[in-house]
């Protein structure tokens, strides 16, 4: 342990003292550290991704759910009904990749709601409360210009893998 002086030259940053021949950086340092594993999830039983995308990564035991529109997983098309049926069938299809990755909703920490219409806010907290009822994960909720597919809302999330265990913050 201690403190490391760098110095920058042509090629780059090397610790003070290091051999000009000696290549250090990213790659040197990551040679020296545990990998990370990195699996990719997906599921017919949740729509396809309609881009360079996957349905959802986890890397160690964090799992990152791609935003999800209210499609039907069969036709590809948006639910009908308008924005209460397609968050319904948003959160469905992030339950279905959750299942494909071994969790459920409870494993849900973090999600993100995207709005055509702010509006809407209430109405999608009425259906996203049917999913998680307690607990509930942390949020951010926006308002954006436009959602692919003309979709009024999508719905991204971060879960943890294994088991959780609630207890109340200490202040």
């Amino acid at each position: 342990g201690g403190w490391v002086s760098w110095l920058r030259d042509g090629g780059g940053w090397r610790p003070l003292g290091a051999s000009k021949n000696v290549k250090q950086g990213c790659a040197s340092v990551v040679g020296r550290m545990a990998s990370l594993v990195r699996r990719i999830i997906s599921t017919a039983k949740a729509p396809a991704a309609i881009g360079p995308y996957s349905q959802a990564v986890m890397v160690e035991k964090t799992i990152y759910i791609s935003g999800q529109l209210g499609m039907d997983p069969v036709s590809g098309q948006l639910v009908a009904g308008g924005v209460l049926e397609e968050a319904k069938q948003a959160l469905v299809n992030m339950g279905e990749i959750l299942k494909a990755a071994g969790c459920n909703y409870s494993n849900v920490v973090k999600t993100t709601v995207l709005l055509a219409d702010m509006n809407d806010f209430s109405g999608v907290n009425e259906v996203y409360k049917q999913f998680f009822q307690s607990n509930f994960p942390a949020r951010a909720a926006y308002q954006v210009a436009a959602l692919p597919k003309g979709g009024c809302v999508e719905i991204e999330a971060v879960a943890v893998l294994g088991p959780i265990v609630d207890t109340a913050a200490a202040l």
